[in-house]
């Protein structure tokens, strides 16, 4: 015992007279004591030394000794090789860190940091390993910092962080790092974290989740600036509870075997008990800046999913939806995959978002509640066919909200090969904006109850339905509205049977087998009418008083109605409207500020034109 403290006081007087550093080694890990921080170390009944409140066993030390290395404060380093790991503790934090490493499996157990001065202690982990892993618990702050770090796990997650504080995982910038699990583990994701996770840095992080999800945290997540690639999960690519918020970087998640981004309506406690946070911020999704690409191929998966709500104001968005529809026997229903999926309301205010669904039932966007569209541009595309068991139906659709649906700005492309393009189980209210829709074989827009159509330009197109289609009335009181019927006894204009197309301002077109009924209110807008056999894309259409042109259109690309012409009489209280008969010709139905009722107006249609009078009721064709 005299020995070994001699030697300690010999190691105090070296480190005092040259500056250097003391090197404390247990097992693999090295804790270092800068000679300026050192102060006095105290030695204890021959068993126990304590070193800047690092209270070490004297059995334990493997070596202790003293080299010229710099010592950087608050920081942890894990250097992982092959098959081992050497983890190096800076002195001011010794005594708040206890490391292990088993192989290359490291553990560390970080106590209460609050005493320490300057930031929260830094773990850098690097290298290669392809049997390790990274174990941290605790209930204080810190941050993991990836440097370099190619690790697999084979049989649990690669990173493991049961401290439910917050945690900063950085990617250093200029270098790739690459996590991946193992196979049947019982681990919950290749990165998982219990608390809060802040993705950060300019480096990229690779990650593979071979058991379950590829990154998993039992609070919230959110992504700055890095380069981050899912490259696998048997599970969701990112999936967390509380909310995910991303502000700038890349994202991009393919190799799925459920949803690309999933936020779930609850939590976790500190003791680890699941519990709801429906009272709180808990299961949105906002996505507000960044790059983000998704592809799922999962049987009713879905790109973007939240319990929540989903609010978009920022970023270039694309997802892609191949899977086929199923039957949840649980929600006893039959499920499409969808690009973008809320639980609750959904907002987009900003953005590029490009959403493309191939697979049976499938939907660009679906929202549970509302559906808000104040911004951004939107080019969503469906293709796949109806998804059926039983009596149970999953219908693709381009978008779709089971509650109210506005539009006050942005840009709207929404294209169907199967179904709706545009369906609201509520009102849609258009107030700016422009919104296309088209539909080979159904309704181009569909609203289950009343329709505004107050401003900006909305235009509807189907091949083989309604143009635009409310079951409730429909009022058009501004902006451009083209809609574009499959002739036979589809309309352009249609509203539902006993209720009425109200025009009371606007530049409207109106083109198929008829459109409904214009009942004469107090500052209606006076329409006109025609039919003509020339109906193509492209054919320029306009109203003309004298040589001055109150109004012109074009009939939209795409439009190329498989029926022949014919009408649809109108609806209206006491009798319905009636499928028309086929005809040669389709019904046009026009109407622009400056008419007046009882005039006379010229309608160029191609090459050809027609003198129409104006009048402030229509009642068909």
């Amino acid at each position: 015992m005299r020995r070994t403290l001699l030697y300690i006081i010999a190691l105090v007087l070296t480190i005092a007279a040259s500056g250097q550093t003391l090197n404390v080694k247990v097992g693999s890990v090295t804790y270092q004591f800068p000679a300026t921080e050192t102060g006095e170390m105290t030695y204890a009944n021959g068993q126990t030394v304590t070193i800047m409140g690092k209270t070490f066993t004297l059995a334990d030390i493997d070596e202790m000794t003293v080299d010229n290395s710099e010592v950087t404060n608050n920081l942890v380093s894990v250097e992982y090789t092959t098959s081992s790991a050497t983890v190096y503790v800076a002195g001011n934090v010794a005594q708040y860190v206890d490391a292990t490493a088993s192989g290359a499996h490291v553990t560390i157990t970080q106590g209460n940091t609050d005493a320490i001065d300057g930031d929260e202690i830094t773990y850098v982990l690097i290298g290669s390993t392809a049997d390790g892993s990274f174990n941290l618990g605790g209930s204080y702050k810190c941050t993991v910092s990836l440097a370099g770090l190619t690790m697999t796990n084979p049989s649990g997650a690669a990173i493991n962080i049961t401290n439910g504080k917050r945690i900063q995982v950085s990617a250093k910038s200029g270098t790739e790092n690459t996590l991946t699990d193992g196979a049947n583990g019982s681990q919950k994701a290749c990165l998982y974290s219990k608390g809060q996770i802040q993705f950060q840095g300019k480096g990229t992080l690779n990650v593979a989740g071979n058991t379950k999800h590829a990154i998993k945290s039992g609070d919230y997540i959110t992504v700055k600036n890095l380069t981050l690639n899912i490259t696998k999960a048997v599970g969701d690519g990112i999936n967390c509870e509380e909310d995910f918020l991303m502000t700038s970087g890349t994202v991009t998640i393919s190799g799925v075997g459920d949803n690309g981004i999933q936020c779930d309506l609850g939590g976790t406690t500190s003791t680890g008990e699941t519990t709801n946070h429906e009272d709180e911020d808990s299961g949105n999704i906002y996505l507000e800046g960044g790059t983000l690409n998704i592809t799922v191929t999962a049987e009713a998966a879905k790109g973007i999913k939240s319990e929540g709500d989903l609010r978009i104001s920022d970023g270039e968005i694309t997802v892609k939806t191949t899977g086929n529809g199923t039957y949840d026997s649980d929600d006893r229903d039959a499920k499409g995959c969808a690009g973008l999926k809320s639980d609750g309301n959904m907002t987009i205010s900003g953005g590029t978002i490009t959403l493309n669904s191939t697979g049976t039932g499938g939907k660009c966007i679906k929202a549970d509640g509302t559906l808000t569209i104040t911004g951004g541009t939107i080019e969503a595309t469906t293709s796949g066919n109806t998804y059926s068991y039983s009596s149970s139906k999953a219908q693709p659709k381009a978008i779709k909200a089971d509650g109210n649906m506005t539009v006050s700005g942005g840009s709207v492309k929404a294209t169907s090969s199967r179904h709706e393009a545009i369906e609201t189980k509520g009102t849609l209210t258009i107030t700016d904006g422009t919104v296309y829709a088209f539909s080979s074989s159904d309704d181009a827009i569909n609203s289950a109850s009343h329709m505004y159509l107050k401003g900006g330009a909305t235009t509807g197109v189907s091949n083989g339905n309604d143009g635009i289609d409310s079951n409730g009335n429909m009022y058009i009181s501004g902006g451009t509205v083209i809609a574009c019927g499959a002739g036979g006894a589809e309309c352009g204009l249609d509203a539902a049977e006993r209720y009425y197309l109200y025009i009371t301002g606007g530049t409207v077109l109106g083109i198929g087998a008829g459109n409904n009924a214009v009942t004469t209110t107090t500052g209606s807008q006076c329409v006109l009418s025609t039919s003509s056999s020339t109906y193509s894309s492209g054919t320029a259409v306009a109203i003309k008083n004298g040589s001055t042109e109150l109004a012109s259109f074009t009939i939209p690309a795409g439009y190329s109605p498989s029926s022949g012409g014919g009408f649809r009489a109108p609806g209206g209280p006491g009798g319905g409207g009636q499928g028309g008969q086929g005809g040669s010709g389709f019904s046009f139905l026009l109407s622009c500020a400056g008419l007046n009722s009882g005039s006379s107006y010229t309608v160029t249609i191609g090459s050809s034109s027609a003198s129409c009078k104006a009048a402030t009721s229509y009642s068909g064709r």
